[in-house]
């Protein structure tokens, strides 16, 4: 399942802690805009989720619906 950021809970005003966090390198973020997971890299490993102090980030479970019934 792909993960995404929320934007209604991501406060987008500060530098975003859970890119450290992740093995991959999947998540990035331009200035202190909203990060973005990248999903060709993302392993879904969660530590993103596990280190996100806004719980802002989630399971896209749209997405995963159109890639299953696709």
């Amino acid at each position: 399942m792909a993960l995404t950021i929320n934007p209604n809970l991501c406060p987008q005003n500060h530098r975003c802690p859970i890119i450290k966090v992740c093995p991959m390198e999947a998540i990035s973020q331009e200035g202190k805009g909203l990060p973005v997971i990248d999903d060709s890299k993302c392993a879904e490993c969660m530590d993103c989720v596990s280190s996100c102090p806004m719980q802002a980030v989630q399971q896209n479970l749209k997405s995963f619906l159109h890639t299953v019934t696709n």
